[in-house]
């Protein structure tokens, strides 16, 4: 395989999700959105453009599924693989050292997990 950098893991890790946007929309993948427009309505305020961008490099990387739930206009929910459901353990530990170490910073309340599927709503 060719690396961009290094073989080292973090490196390649870091290609993968290290960039400002893309862990952010895995934690709310983990905390139950997911739609475009759910994604799109978090505190971040990500930018249309990158939030498309980001959920198709996750797609690629096999972290996210997506599926159509409406034909027209066509809308996808997104799903994580059990590849994107590991980094679970990963934001945690960001999450923590986070509270602990940069004054101010607590972790969001999350969501109430959703019962019915986008289509149904």
């Amino acid at each position: 395989m060719e690396f961009k950098r290094s073989p080292c893991p973090v490196a390649n890790t870091l290609e993968l999700v290290g960039d400002k946007w893309t862990l952010l929309v895995i934690r709310d993948l983990l905390r139950g959105k997911r739609t475009y427009g759910e994604l799109l309505d978090s505190p971040e305020r990500i930018p249309t453009n990158i939030l498309a961008e980001r959920l198709k490099r996750l797609e690629r990387a096999g972290l996210i599924t997506s599926a159509a739930y409406q034909e027209r206009p066509v809308r996808y929910a997104y799903t994580l693989t059990p590849g994107g459901e590991s980094l679970r353990a990963v934001l945690k530990a960001f999450a923590r050292w986070g509270e602990e170490h940069i004054p101010g910073t607590r972790s969001l309340a999350a969501p109430a997990r959703q019962t019915k599927s986008p289509a149904t709503r």
